[in-house]
């Protein structure tokens, strides 16, 4: 629904109903898109963030048994004395 900004300061509560409901409600001034009433979504709860957070990490590939872990993968590049080889 696209409404222009003078008629929108009459019936706010109603456009503000509508975006809540989730319709699509756009603001025009002159006849140009200006703005959109969105509703707010609501916040994760504690328990809902650490489901997501597991649910990322088991989608995760599982590290190999040859790779080389972070604090060895530059060993490489010095000898035994620390210097560069």
């Amino acid at each position: 629904m696209e409404i222009s900004v003078s008629e929108a300061k009459a019936s706010l509560t109603e456009l503000l109903h509508r975006a809540e409901a989730g319709e699509d409600v756009v603001l025009t001034r002159r006849g140009h898109k200006i703005a959109r009433l969105v509703p707010i979504e609501p916040e994760l709860t504690r328990d809902q963030r650490r489901a997501l957070i597991e649910e990322i990490r088991a989608m995760a590939p599982e590290p190999k048994a040859d790779d080389v872990p972070a604090e060895r993968s530059q060993d490489f590049l010095y000898g035994d004395d620390g210097l560069p080889a």
